[in-house]
């Protein structure tokens, strides 16, 4: 994937984080393509949402972007979205509307930046699973730790990584991940159905 992410350093992304988050340089690419395509969408919610003062329906969009924005590594803007994500959860309107602004601002420099990817086909990392594969492999796992089935359980819970999850699904599969390994499987599975309704 011709991407050179060290283009991104000055513009306050952190690299080493987004590409341990994602698992690799062509997922860490990846993941930003995804970033960058779901930008118009949010942003039209975004306006949309403050227009009509729904804070509820704010705080969705603004807790999907601190998790993404953290997943490629755009911390600071990630530490934003989270000031947001809790003002309009409170219903704050008036911290939502004095801090939206700063943050939509740190948003389009990196938009900016991530711009190119816009202009590629859709990119798919080596082991990376769109929904209907894993859907697939999901089940596959499901029926293996029905089974007591160690091994394959573990083996397809790894492949399920390759899901492009937010941040807070990856490190709850990595937890049902060490469940199995525990032998817990009851416990790993009720965490599996929870992350399996961010499968879209």
């Amino acid at each position: 994937m011709a991407f050179d992410v060290e283009l991104l350093l000055p513009i306050g992304i952190d690299v080493k984080t987004g590409l341990e988050y994602t698992g690799g340089r062509d997922k860490f690419i990846s993941a930003m393509q995804r970033y960058y395509k779901a930008s118009a969408g949010n942003k039209a919610k975004i306006k949309e949402y403050l227009d009509k003062g729904d804070m509820e329906n704010l705080s969705i969009v603004v807790h999907s972007l601190k998790s993404n924005s953290r997943m490629i590594g755009a911390t600071s803007l990630g530490a934003q979205f989270e000031i947001l994500e809790n003002a309009s959860r409170k219903g704050d309107t008036a911290t939502v509307k004095e801090k939206m602004g700063d943050a939509l601002k740190e948003y389009e420099t990196i938009l900016i930046a991530l711009a190119p990817l816009g202009e590629m086909d859709d990119l798919k990392a080596d082991g990376e699973l769109n929904a209907e594969e894993a859907k697939e492999v999901l089940e596959n796992l499901l029926n293996a730790l029905d089974e007591f089935d160690d091994d394959n359980s573990i083996e397809y819970a790894r492949k399920l990584m390759g899901y492009p999850f937010r941040v807070t699904q990856k490190n709850r599969l990595k937890e049902a991940i060490d469940l199995i390994s525990d032998f817990m499987y009851e416990e790993a599975i009720e965490i599996i159905k929870e992350i399996s309704t961010e499968i879209v």
